[in-house]
Formats: C-alpha cells, sequence, structure tokens
C-alpha cells in the first residue's frame, strides 16, 4: 500500500486498487480488488487519513487469503502509513 498527501484542502480519503497479470488470470484479479474494495471500505474511514490518497496493490495471496487476515492486513498497512505520515511531518 502506498500514501501520498494531497496539497489541497478537501478532506477527502480517495483510494485506488490494481493488480497486475502476476497474480492470476482476469477472474483472479477482479475478486482480489473486490475483496480489497470491500475491506477499503470498512476501514478508511476509521483508519484512512483525510487528504491523503492511497493505492492497495494486490498481490498473490489477497484472492485467497481468510477474510479476518486480509483486514487485519489493510488496517496495519493504514496505520503503519500513518505513523510514517507522522514520522515525516
Amino acid at each position: 500500500m502506498q500514501a501520498r498527501d494531497r496539497a489541497d484542502e478537501t478532506a477527502l480519503v480517495r483510494i485506488g486498487f490494481t493488480a497486475t497479470r502476476k497474480i492470476g488470470g482476469a477472474v483472479i484479479r477482479n475478486r482480489a480488488k473486490r475483496r480489497l474494495r470491500e475491506a477499503a471500505r470498512l476501514l478508511a474511514p476509521l483508519h484512512g487519513r483525510p487528504g491523503h490518497d492511497y493505492v492497495l496493490i494486490a498481490r498473490g495471496g489477497t484472492a485467497t487469503r481468510p477474510w479476518a487476515r486480509l483486514l487485519d492486513d489493510v488496517k496495519s498497512a493504514l496505520i503503519s502509513l500513518a505513523a510514517d505520515q507522522d514520522g515525516r511531518a
């Protein structure tokens, strides 16, 4: 996952999703992105930073990872990125 602070004053949390062909065919890529979208829908309001853009990148096990572990991974990534942004400020 990557994050970038926007210079404008909007308080939106914007999220993009990507999955390369390396993780599988179209069905697997789409399933991985759907799972990431749902995880982001649940966790971004709680752990995302307003005014930041995020990119969630599907990896090999994203489509088959147990749901609770995937949620934990996304939550950890959001918290880690917030800590990185605090360290830079």
